[in-house]
């Protein structure tokens, strides 16, 4: 998404000049979103992605995904992700949450839980009732799973009220289908009469839906416009997924220093995508002026916060000390997670420290195997293909049947 993150030297490695191959990073997508680019994870384990935007050269590109943004999560931006377990290294990565979808066939109980929990985006709303609020019970019953009294109580609160939040509420219930069958008119007309009134949950839903043409007539101006105004009313998510749209440029004109400081809204937030985004702005200096350290900042926080892209080069940040004290040891383990879950380019740096012996003890077969799962996943290195044609038979044989899994699952997530 925005100019070529680098390529970096893999420091003090000897006479062979083994250098971090100049590879894109990671790009950033709009949020609330899943991490890093194409990976696959083996097949017990398996989840598809999205494709992302691909970060080319020194320009910066228009974040594709900005105009195909699903309106499946509409509302306020959750919190900073929890870090994620790490998985060891053959381990594939934990499986996730239940897929959403409707109830199940049959005869509806009194309530029903379905799925068992509900998306955390639209879970805390932007601003939250007050404690004596009435509209707490119709809240309390979505976070719970209690979607038909979700329903009933905020549809009450609606036609009494008018009451704003409770129109975002029935507006994100039927653009789920929790409760109700899935109606994204019904949907947009909800949140436009909850946007009219204010709500910023609601406008940046509606804006979602103008993106991705649901319910609406796709219309990215008017996306557009339901973005700052919802940013403008204080919503992270919207502020971010502008700030997109000022590095894209089309909506806007152009601006690095009004995307940063969009993104810098979003990041305090803790919107881990906007911290990134942010970092990725301070290490090149565009929009702000170039600052290793506060690019290390931001970037340990995306880390921790469970976005892939961030610890990769957060990884590389603490290898090289870039901004940040050099811990070869702390880099070979964050790579090690990105590269369990699934990140070629983690993949690829993991199979050189594994090579080299540098911040983890020397391990030729899993640095073959890191390497082949890496290649699959669209990674060249001409330094480790040299490196694997040097080892035994025996150990790239077993190089090869250890990555086999992860290459059946890549071949299966491209199927």
């Amino acid at each position: 998404m925005t100019a070529k993150l680098g390529s970096i030297l893999l420091a003090g490695l000897a006479a062979a000049a083994v250098i971090w191959p100049a590879q894109a990073q990671a790009p950033i997508q709009i949020t609330p979103q899943a991490q890093g680019g194409a990976r696959a994870t083996p097949p017990a384990k398996q989840k598809k992605q999205a494709p992302k935007p691909k970060v080319q050269g020194s320009k910066t590109e228009a974040p594709k995904s900005a105009t195909k943004r699903p309106a499946q999560r509409p509302a306020a931006a959750k919190p900073a992700a929890r870090k994620p377990a790490a998985p060891h290294l053959a381990d594939p990565p934990p499986a996730g949450p239940p897929p959403a979808g409707p109830p199940p066939a049959g005869p509806p109980a009194d309530d029903q839980v379905w799925p068992p929990a509900p998306p955390a985006s639209f879970a805390a709303p932007a601003v939250p009732p007050p404690p004596d609020s009435s509209l707490n019970g119709a809240f309390s019953a979505y976070q719970r799973g209690l979607y038909i009294t979700a329903f009933a109580q905020a549809t009450r609160l609606a036609s009494e009220n008018a009451d704003p939040k409770a129109m975002a509420l029935l507006g994100e219930l039927y653009a789920n289908g929790y409760g109700v069958a899935q109606d994204y008119n019904k949907a947009a007309d909800w949140f436009r009469l909850a946007a009219e009134r204010g709500d910023p949950a609601a406008t940046f839903a509606l804006a979602l839906l103008y993106l991705g043409g649901q319910g609406v007539a796709r219309d990215p101006n008017a996306a557009a416009k339901y973005l700052e105004t919802a940013a403008k009313l204080g919503h992270p998510a919207a502020a971010y997924d502008l700030g997109l749209l000022y590095l894209d440029g089309k909506q806007f004109p152009q601006d690095f220093a009004r995307a940063a400081e969009l993104f810098r809204r979003a990041a305090d937030a803790g919107i881990p995508e906007a911290q990134y985004a942010l970092a990725t702005l301070y290490k090149e200096g565009r929009g702000v002026p170039k600052d290793p350290a506060e690019t290390a900042r931001l970037l340990s926080l995306a880390s921790r916060a469970g976005n892939i892209d961030a610890q990769v080069e957060y990884a590389i940040a603490l290898f090289n000390g870039l901004g940040v004290a050099p811990d070869e040891a702390a880099a070979a383990e964050l790579m090690r997670k990105a590269a369990g879950r699934g990140s070629p380019i983690a993949q690829n740096r993991l199979a050189r420290v594994l090579a080299a012996g540098r911040g983890a003890r020397a391990n030729p077969v899993e640095a073959a195997k890191w390497h082949i799962v890496a290649k699959a996943g669209g990674i060249s290195d001409t330094w480790l293909d040299e490196f694997v044609q040097k080892l035994t038979p025996a150990e790239r044989e077993a190089g090869e049947k250890a990555a086999r899994p992860w290459l059946n699952a890549i071949s299966q997530s491209r199927s």
